[in-house]
């Protein structure tokens, strides 16, 4: 009796402290319901602050809002770059927004060519004859870009500015897996496919080498251009070809060095910058000017739209087969969001908008597929597409469903190969003396063999495969791009172009941002620009998640770690080995025929994916098979 009378008291016990959370639960979304402002969108006059703490996406991965309620979401902020676009070009015209206050305290970077859109739009505020002031503790090369478009500068006593420009260097594990006894079998068409490289080699090959060194040197003119025809008074040469000296001609002083240099014009902190942005919105005790958040902004001004419908679909991160969330491009989740599309909706044109460094070469081929079957079931209405930072082997794939391709000049693309991968563990087993026997019946079974490494056989079939696929890309572009096809085998070869380039060889049409192509789109359509109702398509975010991201809109805070120069210039382990782990998870687990880029340069965001968690659940996993 004494056992199940304190059983049952566990029981009981168990029961109330269910009861209590719930109860608890209960009484917190009461109370965040009868305290939330009964119109959260509705602002005053004053500056648009326009904080980019975090990173410029374009889809940003999805919100846990148990994680928000709880208080426990550490994510990196995403902010999704078409509303901070919109948001930034709504300022411009609006008279209750005085300035723009650019606070890049604790900004990660976005990518050049989104970057350029944001760049843009903060042009036209200043166009319009409003002041738009930066601040930042340290100005990199992204913040930088952004910063140029401001008519003040400011940089923090205790920070300064330089250009880092694009390059670096990459892993290469061939030696290394050599070592352990492992065999990468890479198959791949095109010269300069060097996504296996790092598997196969100890170093750069040649034409890998002649290939990333002419992208980055391209890009970096596309930087240089764009921040000079922003601020032409910068003496960039000087601060490029010899910062060391640039800062001991200031005594060592980074701040000073980048104001004599002209890329800042004050130097002072934060409280003085605020002080100064008062000076034309107005003072506020609590923020020291007064402020429109950009989140409020945005929320309040949404895009107005006529009567002619113009869908976009986003094909954002790395293509994957089957379903997957925002910010990855699961191929079956696109195909059923255009379905359900032209189910509910009548089209005049599609816009595809592609930031993606390709994939999985079979769910690009479905997507591809799928947006033809979307506009011929709409009538064989127009199909532009629109390049964001990235739109490269795969990406370049589904690129093939557009009638006309629209990029910016820092847009990454090309890339048009194949490449497979299959690891096999001989060696492994041999310097632990432990065999792999047994029977065959064909010359297929029990292949491919990743114990006694790979027979002839299959190795032809695999290379005979990829070439297939290859073959297949190569005819795609040819057909799209209406070109002959032994120009095209000149341009593909797996070689990644810039934008500017691309346009030259004829692999896109014209540039222009997103909004760019809704205009085209419009007018192939036949459709008015001020009679465009843009639709977005993509996953509808559930009543819940609404109700805590509407409640939990940012109080406009301040950067919560902004970095100095030198932080900036410190390399962060956690991401290295997130781009060592992500490239060996992708020898081992990735799908073994792909169009993808891994050379492309993708900025890594320390945190973003990288963290210890995460880097111990992939070891974990690994190990622990």
């Amino acid at each position: 009796m004494r056992l199940l009378s304190g059983a049952w008291k566990v029981i009981v016990g168990i029961k109330d402290a269910l009861v209590l959370v719930f109860m608890i639960l209960f009484f917190m979304l009461l109370f965040m319901a009868l305290t939330a402002s009964p119109n959260p969108i509705v602002v005053g006059e004053g500056a648009l602050h326009v904080n980019l703490d975090g990173v410029i996406v374009e889809q940003p991965e999805p919100v846990d809002p148990f994680a928000v309620l709880t208080g426990s979401d550490s994510a990196i902020r995403e902010h999704r770059l078409r509303d901070v676009v919109s948001g930034i070009r709504a300022a411009a015209t609006d008279d209750r927004v005085t300035a723009v206050a650019l606070d890049l305290d604790g900004f990660l970077g976005g990518g050049q060519s989104a970057l350029g859109e944001v760049g843009d739009a903060l042009q036209e505020v200043r166009d319009a004859g409003k002041p738009v002031i930066a601040y930042a503790t340290a100005y990199g090369d992204d913040a930088y870009q952004l910063a140029a478009h401001a008519s003040e500068v400011w940089v923090n006593p205790m920070g300064g500015a330089l250009v880092l420009g694009p390059g670096g260097n990459n892993l290469y594990f061939g030696d290394a897996l050599s070592n352990l006894g492992v065999t990468a079998h890479v198959f791949r068409a095109g010269t300069y496919k060097s996504a296996v490289e790092p598997f196969s080699r100890g170093s750069m090959s040649p034409d890998a080498r002649e290939a990333s060194q002419a992208l980055a040197d391209t890009l970096f003119e596309a930087w240089r251009e764009d921040v000079s025809r922003a601020r032409p008074d910068a003496n960039l040469d000087a601060i490029i070809a010899s910062p060391a000296d640039t800062v001991e001609a200031a005594n060592g002083n980074l701040a000073t060095a980048a104001r004599e240099a002209g890329m800042i014009d004050r130097i002072g902190s934060r409280t003085e910058w605020q002080a100064r942005v008062a000076e034309i919105a107005g003072e506020d005790s609590r923020h020291g000017f007064r402020r429109i958040p950009l989140a409020n902004w945005i929320a309040a001004n949404p895009r107005s739209g006529g009567g002619s419908n113009i869908g976009v679909i986003t094909v954002a991160g790395t293509i994957v087969d089957g379903e997957a969330p925002p910010g990855t491009a699961g191929g079956e989740t696109i195909v059923e969001l255009l379905r359900e599309a032209t189910e509910n909706h009548d089209f005049s044109a599609i816009v595809v908008r592609i930031d993606s460094p390709g994939g999985s070469a079979l769910a690009s081929e479905r997507i591809r597929e799928a947006i033809r079957n979307a506009a011929a079931a709409e009538g064989d209405i127009p199909v532009i597409v629109s390049m964001g930072n990235l739109a490269a082997s795969g990406g370049y794939w589904v690129a093939m469903a557009g009638d006309e391709i629209v990029a910016e000049p820092a847009t990454i693309t090309g890339s048009i190969g194949v490449f497979s991968i299959i690891p096999t563990f001989e060696g492994v087993l041999r310097d632990l003396e432990i065999g792999a026997d047994g029977v065959a019946t064909t010359p297929l079974s029990g292949e491919p063999d990743i114990l006694g490494g790979l027979s002839p056989e299959v190795e032809r079939l695999f290379q005979a495969g990829t070439d297939d696929i290859y073959n297949r890309f190569l005819t795609l572009v040819s057909e799209g791009r209406h070109m002959p096809r032994e120009r095209i085998e000149e341009l593909a070869q797996g070689r990644v172009w810039a934008g500017a380039t691309a346009r030259q060889l004829g692999l896109v049409d014209r540039f222009g941002s997103l909004d760019d192509a809704i205009l085209v789109a419009a007018e192939e359509a036949g459709v008015e620009a001020d009679d465009v109702n843009v639709i977005w398509i993509e996953e509808p975010v559930d009543s819940f998640t609404e109700f805590v991201r509407n409640w939990s809109r940012e109080e406009d805070t301040e950067a919560t770690a902004p970095r100095d120069v030198w932080t900036m210039l410190r390399p962060d382990p956690r991401a290295i080995l997130s781009i060592m782990l992500g490239e060996m998870r992708l020898l081992l687990d990735g799908p073994a025929m792909q169009a993808r880029c891994i050379e492309c340069p993708v900025d890594v965001v320390p945190g973003r994916g990288s963290g210890d968690a995460t880097t111990r659940a992939m070891l974990l996993g690994w190990l622990g098979g």
